[in-house]
């Protein structure tokens, strides 16, 4: 059993608060509340709150009815936990918590009806949104959290290594998907974020949505797919060919595997984010395809399946360990046919650390 420090990540957080210069967080439901208190309540317009201020203990304001879920969530056992009545003024109470002005982090998830009903009750407060204010809240990863990482990609893996097994040719793109789905639940996913299944010119969209298409023998298909497990993201992509590839097809996936290979190479504490962009770019460039890798990359990965840091050009971060990301450099050739190969890496100590150990090599399918 993986065992989660709640109460670290909520001081970590409050910390990183204030070096921003802000005077506290309000943490509202989504990824940063389940991160930080392990609470996920049912998904309502009623306001649910963390407030997290420098010198205080966290407090967790919730509609009065789920207070015992609240109470009974993984993280909460260091939380002070308050409940506001039905017909009772909810902003009221969470200003209650909140020290009189000053600039408030706010989850970018927060409702605007909420975060306009707290404005009204205490007009001399300003708030950011945390994607401004603390970009890299969630981005470096516990050691609980990257192994959460390593099972959710373990499980991607074997859903690769089924769906290999299956027949393509004769079959519409959105029976592979389903099947995809089947098999990543299968394999401990609650949740699956995601099943592309671009084939022959389909692969050239990167963001393809499956469809009525038949594959055929002869077809180049990418296969990207992913979800939550554990509450942690699972995000893989591996081109398969349908019966023998050409000279040419072989010769576009091998740029792509080198790239992506180079990109995972450079992957070392204090290599900005760009960097590791540049590295596979400069790969795909030199090959005579750099006009056609069209998106940036990589992406943080961890409650959800895109979050900071992005490996593109203009993000000068630098890594350090515990940063998960994927990286996934691609070639997509209008009309034809697009490559993409993805893994989730995490940044150690000493480089990076592959969470998806599949073969990226070209594989044949029938």
């Amino acid at each position: 059993m993986i065992l989660v420090d709640y109460a670290e990540r909520m001081n970590r957080a409050t910390r990183a608060a204030a070096d921003a210069g802000l005077t506290g967080l309000i943490v509202t439901p989504g990824p940063d509340l389940t991160h930080l208190c392990g609470y996920l309540p049912v998904p309502t317009e009623r306001l649910t709150a963390l407030v997290l201020v420098p010198g205080r203990a966290p407090r967790l304001l919730v509609p009065i009815l789920e207070r015992p879920d609240a109470e009974g969530a993984a993280g909460t056992s260091a939380v002070e936990v308050s409940g506001w009545s039905d017909g009772s003024d909810p902003y009221l109470a969470l200003a209650g918590l909140l020290p009189g002005g000053g600039r408030f982090g706010i989850s970018d998830s927060a409702w605007a009806m909420h975060l306009l009903g707290l404005q009204r009750t205490l007009p001399d407060t300003t708030y950011s949104a945390f994607s401004e204010s603390l970009p890299m809240l969630r981005a470096v990863k516990d050691a609980a959290e990257v192994e959460l990482l390593a099972a959710a990609g373990a499980a991607a893996d074997a859903t690769f290594e089924r769906i290999t097994e299956v027949r393509f040719a004769g079959r519409r793109e959105r029976e592979v998907a389903a099947d995809l789905r089947d098999l990543l639940i299968e394999h401990g996913h609650s949740q699956v974020d995601f099943t592309i299944v671009g084939s022959g010119p389909n692969g050239a969209n990167p963001h393809h949505e499956a469809g009525d298409r038949v594959i055929e023998d002869g077809d180049m298909v990418v296969l990207d797919f992913g979800g939550l497990k554990d509450g942690y993201g699972s995000d893989t992509t591996r081109t398969v060919h349908v019966g023998e590839p050409t000279a040419e097809e072989r010769k576009v996936h091998a740029v792509v595997r080198e790239a992506q290979q180079a990109a995972f190479e450079a992957v070392r504490p204090g290599a900005a984010c760009q960097d590791i962009d540049r590295v596979a770019r400069a790969v795909i460039t030199e090959a005579g395809y750099g006009e056609y890798f069209i998106h940036r990359t990589g992406h943080g990965i961890g409650v959800t399946t895109h979050e900071p840091p992005y490996l593109v050009e203009g993000e000068h971060l630098p890594l350090v360990p515990g940063m998960c990301f994927s990286i996934e450099p691609g070639i997509y050739l209008p009309g034809r046919f697009g490559v993409r190969i993805e893994d989730i890496v995490t940044c150690t100590e000493t480089g990076g650390r592959r969470l998806n150990t599949t073969d990226r090599g070209l594989r044949v399918v029938a």
